[in-house]
């Protein structure tokens, strides 16, 4: 029986999932793909650390170029992630004719251009079905399930961690400090959350999508990102009164002129299935011209879940290999000739409704003043709650939805509001998407 070689750069939470695979379930593999898939090496800079999978002693290597210039390696999995060295490593193995599949979003988001022009000056396949999405077959579907659809949105909840916190903030009177401690002990944060909370993780894959959906490069730093650090257990609870759940959204919008793309926490209706995808699940919605609105739902992390999507693109690749095929499947999934420049919409024209909180002076007139100023922006005001004061009786919590505005008149709005004297703090915005 023929056998498929891969060379294993990061031995990690990923690189342990993909290796207990091939260890369980390889009879089925084989079954499946008319070969055998096998590990020949595995480098990282831990090589002694049990990691709860048995392997050979030879197959371990703090080395690298023992996989990159191994000309026995078909595929070389990457499974470091970051910037450096994975950009160096995966652009050495496509220049040595190698195959490469990676779970690196970040690397593609930010330098995508240049790896994928790397794969096709040397004819070789790049999968990155891991990079979005954990076990959602999000990429795939986009390039081959979808290809006859003309996308016209994509939008997302694409970070487990902001999507736990969240959910548990919902669930009950939680403060966000709270439950992120609470998601770091479970493990479902790192020690320094900082890319799955503030919004960076989710940008790198809405960057990626983008790429696919349209066919255009996206240059990440144009990418309007919030987190949701600024998000209180109150405004979790006006947003239930508003009949809303809130979510961290990533999103990609094209109108055939420009492209709306952007990472915030967003009001999503109650009804809609998107806001009751809760804890550590991500869901991602692709809307097009045939089929309206698809959903996909499932385990967007994980050891397991994510080595399974990097196994599907090493099984495609080697079916690619054994019948000799080459890129079958545009790695961008436009033709590269047809990959164009395609402008990213100005967030500051970007229009919809808005939840704003303010914290005010309890007082005769602030309120009057506040819809005064919103009003000489063009903001109609579509429903109020205020709230009983603060345990200091410093102040009280005033909360107002509006009807649809431009994000433009919103901030010139709030920073006068924000430099009144009766305004405590600065004002919370949450962006609605129906």
């Amino acid at each position: 029986m023929k056998s498929v070689k891969i060379g294993l750069i990061g031995f990690g939470t990923i690189g342990c999932g993909v290796v207990r695979i091939l260890q369980d379930n390889q009879k089925i593999i084989q079954d499946r793909l008319g070969a055998s898939v096998e590990v020949i090496k595995i480098a990282d800079l831990d090589i002694t650390t049990d990691r709860g999978v048995k392997v050979g002693p030879g197959l371990l290597t703090t080395d690298a170029n023992e996989i990159l210039d191994n000309p026995d390696v078909d595929i070389v999995v990457e499974l470091i992630g970051g910037y450096e060295p994975a950009r160096s490593f995966i652009l050495k193995a496509l220049q040595n004719k190698k195959h490469v599949v990676t779970a690196n979003k970040a690397l593609l988001a930010k330098h995508g251009d240049e790896v994928f022009a790397a794969a096709e000056k040397n004819n070789v396949a790049i999968g990155f079905e891991a990079s979005v999405g954990g076990a959602i077959p999000i990429i795939r579907s986009i390039k081959e399930a979808f290809v006859a659809n003309r996308i016209l949105a994509i939008e997302g909840i694409m970070n487990g961690t902001a999507n736990y916190i969240l959910s548990k903030m919902s669930d009950g009177n939680h403060a966000f400090n709270t439950v992120l401690k609470e998601a770091q002990d479970k493990g479902y944060a790192e020690a320094d959350p900082t890319f799955d909370i503030e919004g960076i993780d989710s940008a790198h894959k809405i960057a990626v999508l983008t790429r696919l959906a349209y066919g255009t490069p996206v240059n990440f730093d144009d990418i309007y990102v919030q987190g949701i650090s600024d998000i209180s257990s109150l405004d979790i609870k006006c947003a239930h009164e508003f009949g809303y759940r809130i979510k961290l959204l990533a999103i990609s919008k094209f109108d055939g002129k420009a492209i709306d793309v952007r990472v915030h926490p967003a009001m999503i209706p109650e009804s809609k299935p998107m806001a009751n995808v809760n804890g550590v699940l991500n869901a991602i919605m692709v809307c097009d011209d045939l089929m309206e609105e698809n959903i996909l739902v499932g385990h967007g992390a994980g050891s397991l879940p994510t080595g399974s999507a990097v196994m599907a693109d090493v099984v495609e690749i080697a079916r690619n290999v054994i019948s000799g095929a080459k890129n079958r499947v545009p790695p961008q999934s436009f033709q590269n000739a047809s990959v164009k420049n395609i402008p990213l919409k100005d967030m500051a024209e970007v229009e919809g409704e808005y939840f704003l909180r303010f914290w005010v002076l309890d007082k005769p007139g602030v309120l009057s003043r506040i819809s005064g100023i919103l009003g000489n922006h063009d903001i109609s005001i579509e429903s109020v709650i205020q709230r009983v004061k603060d345990d200091n009786g410093q102040g009280v919590p005033l909360v107002m939805m509006t009807h649809d505005a431009k994000e433009k008149n919103i901030q010139a709005a709030l920073k006068e509001i924000n430099d009144m004297k009766e305004v405590f703090e600065k004002t919370v915005l949450i962006r609605v998407e129906k």
